[in-house]
């Protein structure tokens, strides 16, 4: 890893602002070598999560990818662009400006979740940027990092772009290299070791963590168009998703209507589970226990679990396709209600007032998004200014992201810092300021020895 990345810095070193022309160069050959391979990256990862939805891979992973690498191109000349700023009247006619220059060498760590989308996103980024990219992907998806190294080593040399595979050794090595930025997307706990490996060198970090992301229903939304845009969001990729809804805040008068229009909404997307090809499977047996375990405490504690399909429970058909359950009447003790789900579970909690609701989502760590549902434009400006999440969507869960021209990242626990598009650009670039001095001033006025002159200015400047 090493010596690809002295590679990697005497190739920035020689050539360390690369044109435009160059940038989109690059980001045409990702854009090519994804649409040539959509199929083969679609079986690839449905082969290590035991079954993918294709349509999910599609739609997450290539069509995702495709759309961010266009608007990139788009609007990448007039990122590039300097970037005039204000000059104080006491330094006119001299002139400021902000350039956006390329860090260097950029270390992306990405997860197994959608682990084809969250390794190029952030190389999408780092390349507009100007950047060189070393990428760790995840030893829980391996044959999809495996063909990741494949299909970037055919279109790019190691010394622009490198793919390092290997367990979580490898991971921890990796983390510990003198990068210029690093990128992480993973647990909070896995975060945190890497944010101290990344301080050793100063290495600039964003994290993508996760947390548990709330939904807030309103009082009179209607509990139909909210069950199914929370499911919509819930059970792409089995739950599976740092921003899916973790939980619902909904009216105690409602809990139960709610709880029956999501089954019956649930049994409408899926009529099925262990059959259906539109649902994915868990990604490994470990996860699958982990989960499992969550509602076995859950019940232990007094939850009441809501089986929507209950004669599929005992199936062997996929051992790792988990059927939704619902779960009610739970106490912040229990772990479903601590721990980030990250699977087809989820928790209904009765609130009596908005206050209550925005006190139970303030009092817990800032998650990566907040959902609400809600018409009432008191109710959205109270929830905007009131809550402090990642990011937010009114009315809709997941579409956040979806969207190039947002920054997506979290705030506390559930992140630092922020990419996606304009905001990648930023993240991966250093603004250097820069003050251009003009031939008329009056900078010998700041000369010593101090006399009169100096007074008049600090006269002026007071």
């Amino acid at each position: 890893m090493k010596t690809i990345l002295d590679k990697q810095r005497a190739a920035f070193k020689a050539n360390p602002n690369p044109s435009l022309a160059q940038r989109l160069d690059w980001l045409d050959r990702l854009a090519g070598m994804i649409s040539q391979n959509a199929q083969t990256i679609s079986a690839t990862i449905s082969e290590d999560f035991g079954h993918r939805s294709t349509i999910e891979t599609r739609l997450a992973d290539i069509a995702a990818l495709l759309t961010e690498i266009k608007h990139t191109k788009k609007h990448l000349g007039k990122w590039m662009q300097p970037e005039k700023r204000p000059t104080a009247l006491q330094f006119k006619p001299a002139r400021n400006e902000v350039r956006y220059m390329p860090k260097g060498v950029a270390g992306i760590i990405s997860p197994w979740n959608y682990p084809f989308q969250l390794a190029i996103s952030p190389l999408i980024a780092a390349l507009s940027a100007g950047n060189r990219a070393m990428i760790k992907p995840s030893e829980l998806t391996p044959r999809t990092s495996e063909l990741t190294k494949k299909l970037l080593g055919e279109i790019f040399d190691e010394d622009l772009v490198a793919v390092i595979t290997g367990g979580p050794d490898v991971a921890q090595a990796f983390s510990t290299l003198e990068f210029d930025h690093m990128l992480f997307t993973g647990s909070t706990k896995v975060g945190a070791f890497v944010m101290q490996a990344a301080a050793k060198n100063l290495t600039p970090v964003t994290l993508e963590l996760g947390g548990k992301s709330p939904v807030i229903i309103d009082h009179d939304y209607a509990l139909q168009t909210a069950a199914e845009r929370i499911l919509s969001g819930k059970m792409l990729n089995a739950g599976q998703t740092c921003i899916a809804p973790d939980y619902i805040l909904a009216p105690r008068k409602s809990i139960k209507a709610l709880s029956q229009k999501l089954a019956k909404t649930c049994r409408k997307f899926y009529p099925s589970i262990h059959d259906n090809d539109d649902f994915t499977a868990i990604i490994s047996e470990g996860h699958y226990k982990r989960l499992s375990g969550l509602v076995d405490d859950a019940r232990k504690k007094g939850a009441n679990i809501i089986d929507i399909y209950p004669e599929e429970e005992k199936s062997d058909s996929n051992v790792r396709k988990m059927p939704p359950k619902l779960v009610t009447n739970v106490t912040p003790d229990m772990d479903i209600m601590q721990e980030e789900i990250f699977g087809p579970l989820l928790p209904l909690v009765p609130y009596d007032s908005l206050d209550d609701a925005l006190e139970f989502v303030r009092e817990r760590e800032h998650p990566l998004a907040l959902y609400l549902f809600s018409d009432n434009k008191i109710v959205v400006e109270r929830t905007m200014n009131e809550a402090l999440a990642g990011d937010m969507s009114v009315n809709d869960t997941l579409m956040h992201i979806t969207q190039n021209d947002l920054p997506f990242g979290g705030v506390g626990k559930s992140g630092i810092g922020a990419y996606h598009g304009h905001d990648g650009f930023k993240t991966f670039s250093h603004a250097k300021g820069i003050f251009r001095q003009s031939k008329l001033n009056s900078r010998k006025m700041l000369f010593p020895p101090y006399g009169k002159a100096i007074e008049r200015v600090l006269g002026f400047l007071s």
